[in-house]
């Protein structure tokens, strides 16, 4: 990457600063590997990890086996609906009536929008407002993947649904209102998707991960099989059985109950996913800060740079310097909010743009309004991400 980093950096010259470039020739190649580890099924896009228009039009256009998105946000799923998009899944529950009115008039116009649930409160929520609308929604239950272990929960906390009594359950709440029906099952192995299992320094640790890995999957796969075929048992037609994330697609994609994956921080490819063993994806995305101080000997200081991704709080989650190589940050400032220090062999002059990687996917978009994209060795163009078009969900 050294030559392909200082070519950016050399671009990046000529821009305002702070600025977010994304290489999308490296983009289509995460892409391309991204189907190749899907094995045949079809590759449902996460918005989260992308949350630019363009990006998302570009990706599914890229072939027939992508299909569909899967959103955070019921609103940000009624205007994806608005701009054309259809065969859109809303990962995370909501009862807010302005967000479930949105998702309606777009099921009006013919958009295919399905909300995820897990509890019957949920659906109760859900199914006044399409009575009240009078249309009718889709579902997805949400079966929770963790592993509960004593004293670990191996996974999130994402799902009160653990067994196929507690699946059925909400099935049968489902099936007693009107104005709602279930299509899909969705079980996300965030152990397994978002955890990496190969970080250096970290060799004990990482191999009681990829042992835990190892364990969790048979376990997982056959709680989503059982609650998939008791469902279709009761009475369930469902549409699609969801999994995946960019680090299982192929333990979710041998799962015979599975219809689809689900992936979108591999296209990006951000500093966490560098750390797993089986795969590694290219860094696509880069953001430049201006270095505007050398306060001392050894310390180059830019402006600006505290975009800390999130989750548990630690150096893993700040973002990484990456040309001119061999800098670093410092311990004590880490990456600040106005100002981040960085120390290394050979340090910018003031003016000179220095190239970070964050440590997680689309979480970078919202501090930015556009995205350069860069193409046959220069920037080719500019385009909005969900900041840049006003849309602010969470």
């Amino acid at each position: 990457m050294s030559q392909r980093y200082a070519q950016y950096q050399s671009a990046l010259r000529q821009q305002t600063l702070p600025a977010v470039l994304v290489d999308m020739e490296l983009f289509e190649a995460n892409l391309r590997a991204l189907l190749a580890r899907s094995g045949e099924l079809p590759l449902r896009l996460a918005t989260k990890s992308v949350r630019c228009v363009a990006l998302l039009r570009e990706a599914l256009a890229f072939d027939a086996r992508c299909q569909g998105l899967l959103c955070f946000h019921a609103s940000e799923a009624a205007r994806l609906a608005s701009l054309g998009f259809d065969d859109l899944v809303v990962a995370y529950p909501t009862v807010q009536r302005q967000p479930l009115r949105e998702v309606c008039e777009q099921l009006r116009q013919g958009r295919r929008i399905t909300l995820m649930v897990d509890d019957a409160a949920q659906v109760a929520h859900i199914a006044a407002v399409a009575q009240e609308e009078q249309v009718r929604i889709p579902l997805c239950l949400d079966v929770d993947m963790s592993w509960r272990l004593p004293g670990l929960n191996f996974g999130v906390f994402r799902s009160p649904v653990w067994s196929v009594e507690v699946a059925l359950s909400c099935f049968a709440a489902i099936r007693a209102q009107r104005g709602v029906v279930l299509e899909g099952v969705m079980g996300y192995e965030a152990q397994i998707a978002g955890l990496g299992d190969a970080t250096p320094g970290q060799r004990l640790r990482s191999a009681l991960i990829r042992r835990l890995k190892a364990g969790s999957i048979p376990r997982l796969q056959a709680l989503r099989s059982e609650v998939v075929a008791a469902l279709r048992d009761a009475g369930a037609e469902l549409r699609f059985v969801n999994g995946g994330g960019t680090g299982s697609l192929e333990s979710t994609s041998a799962d015979a109950s599975v219809t689809e994956v689900t992936a979108g921080s591999g296209l990006y490819a951000p500093v966490l996913f560098d750390h797993y063993q089986a795969f590694r994806h290219q860094p696509a995305m880069v953001f430049a800060l201006e270095v505007v101080r050398r306060p001392q000997p050894g310390i180059a200081t830019c402006l600006g740079g505290g975009y800390i991704a999130s989750g548990p709080a630690g150096e893993d989650r700040w973002p990484t310097p990456v040309w001119p190589a061999g800098l670093s940050l410092l311990a004590n400032e880490g990456a600040g909010e106005v100002q981040t220090p960085v120390t290394g062999p050979v340090l910018p002059e003031i003016g000179e743009p220095v190239l970070f990687r964050h440590a997680k996917a689309g979480e970078l978009c919202e501090r930015f309004e556009h995205l350069l994209l860069w193409r046959a060795g220069a920037v080719q163009s500019s385009t909005p991400t969900y900041r840049g078009e006003g849309w602010h969900f969470i």
